[in-house]
């Protein structure tokens, strides 16, 4: 597989959508192009993404739904979502990746949207312009591409099939990177996560995400996390023959007692108190 990556520095230059940080940033930028030796795997970003097929066509997969896609088509995938593409064989794809900062797409529960381009000429002109940009870095170079993609975004946003959720962009910094924690955890929820890991997917201090969080969302990082395996243990205990051990280690609990422990104080009852009494059809 061929690649080229830009990373973009940080930078306190105002966006021309409003206030620093109140709007979408461009993150990096990616050219590839698809061969054999790529193994697919399902993976996700905590920022979103522009993912524009420029040759080839294949198929994109988000979660398990899987869509054929080719050229001139633009993927929007929301952060947290997780996601893959595989080439057709004898149409290998290229495609460029922006990462967006703060961008996120008003989408059905998907948390993407497939968008044809078929007549945008200005977006795959800006497009051309901005990647050439990244190959050869010159002074400006961060600039001139932040802008790019400004013009790129509200051309399309011109489009009926196209329409950035106020709930994101609009709010600080914070508040979106506390979102996209949660995201990642209720996407990544069966995996072994602590704090620092959470943390070092927003480049921000462990202490601080924990009270941001706790702030925004009235719970802290770790304690949504044990909530969410819970919810879902519900549904293991209800719904399937496996054991206590077994459901403590598919959901990523250090331990059935502490499985127990955390079930227990969540729910009132132990595991077994609730599977009994689901299956006696009590709840």
């Amino acid at each position: 597989m061929s690649t080229h990556q830009y990373i973009l520095a940080e930078s306190d230059r105002a966006p021309a959508w409003g206030t620093q940080r109140s709007r979408p940033r461009l993150r990096y930028v990616t050219c590839t192009r698809y061969s054999r030796e790529w193994t697919s795997q399902l993976h996700s970003h905590t920022c979103g993404e522009l993912f524009f097929i420029t040759g080839g066509h294949g198929d994109f997969q988000i979660r398990q739904d899987r869509f054929p896609v080719a050229v001139n088509d633009l993927v929007v995938v929301n952060a947290g979502i997780p996601h893959t593409e595989t080439s057709q064989d004898g149409s290998p794809m290229e495609y460029v990746v922006l990462g967006v900062e703060g961008l996120e797409t008003s989408a059905d529960a998907s948390g993407c949207v497939l968008i044809r381009l078929f007549a945008e000429e200005a977006v795959s002109g800006c497009l051309r312009t901005l990647v050439q940009e990244t190959r050869e870095p010159r002074a400006g170079c961060d600039a001139i591409c932040q802008h790019l993609l400004e013009v790129i975004l509200l051309r399309l946003a011109r489009r009926d099939d196209f329409t950035l959720s106020d709930a994101a962009p609009a709010g600080p910094r914070s508040s979106r990177e506390c979102g996209l924690v949660r995201r990642y955890i209720d996407n990544h929820f069966k995996e072994n996560l602590t704090l620092e890991q959470l943390a070092g997917l927003v480049h921000i201090n462990k202490y601080y995400l924990s009270h941001a969080f706790r702030k925004e969302f009235n719970t802290s990082p770790i304690s949504y996390l044990i909530s969410r395996r819970i919810q879902e243990s519900r549904f293991l205990l209800a719904e399937t023959d496996h054991s206590l051990s077994q459901i403590a280690q598919i959901l990523g609990f250090s331990s059935l007692s502490y499985f127990s422990q955390c079930f227990r104080r969540q729910e009132g009852m132990s595991p077994m108190e609730y599977r009994r009494q689901r299956r006696s059809g009590g709840g």
